[in-house]
């Protein structure tokens, strides 16, 4: 296998990092080589949070250039286009349709851009959703990184099963039930 780059990116506290470990996990658990690297900006003022994880026979660098991510796992619009030059031709994009007003808008110095969707499906191959919602079905918001990481999972073909055991092991024990039943209704998406 060659290796394969997925950028993870969102906004402090949508949970970028956990879901950085869980696919780390899951791919070493197939027995990948496997580097990660995280970028946190002003993450706890809600600045963008970006995760590179690469994973192939042998990986030498965690970094992605412009134009070399397979996937781009975006927890919310904007940074969803904010990363598209990342991605290479070809790749996928799976995005969150949730919307987090970043400071310039909570300010008032701006608008959020209602078209933001639409210019990613323009220009990339883009399976969007309401993970948020899926999350609450689940049984809590914070849900949201697991339900997309479900959407990952099956697109990048890795078995259930995997990912449950990954979650079992990865996550504390009184949130296991919740974050098994986000990631199987992620899964489950089409």
């Amino acid at each position: 296998m060659n290796t394969y780059s997925v950028m993870i990116v969102g906004v402090g506290g949508q949970g970028t990092l956990l879901a950085s470990r869980l696919l780390g996990n899951a791919v070493i658990s197939e027995g990948y080589d496997v580097k990660v690297s995280e970028v946190h900006g002003m993450s706890q003022r809600g600045g963008s949070v970006i995760t590179y994880v690469r994973f192939g026979e042998k990986v030498y660098s965690p970094i992605i250039e412009k134009g070399e991510a397979d996937l781009i796992l975006a927890f919310e619009l904007l940074e969803a286009a904010r990363y598209l030059p990342y991605l290479k031709k070809g790749g996928k994009i799976i995005v969150n349709t949730q919307k987090i007003d970043p400071m310039p808008v909570v300010t008032g110095n701006t608008v959020y851009p209602d078209s933001v969707r639409e210019e990613l499906q323009k220009k990339a191959d883009v399976t969007a959703l309401d993970a948020l919602s899926l999350a609450v079905e689940a049984g809590s918001p914070k849900a949201v990184n697991v339900v997309l990481m479900g959407v990952a999972a099956k697109h990048m073909n890795f078995k259930a099963d995997i990912w449950k055991k990954v979650i079992e092991e990865t996550v504390p024990p009184k949130f296991k039930e919740l974050n098994l039943k986000a990631f199987e209704m992620g899964y489950a998406f089409n």
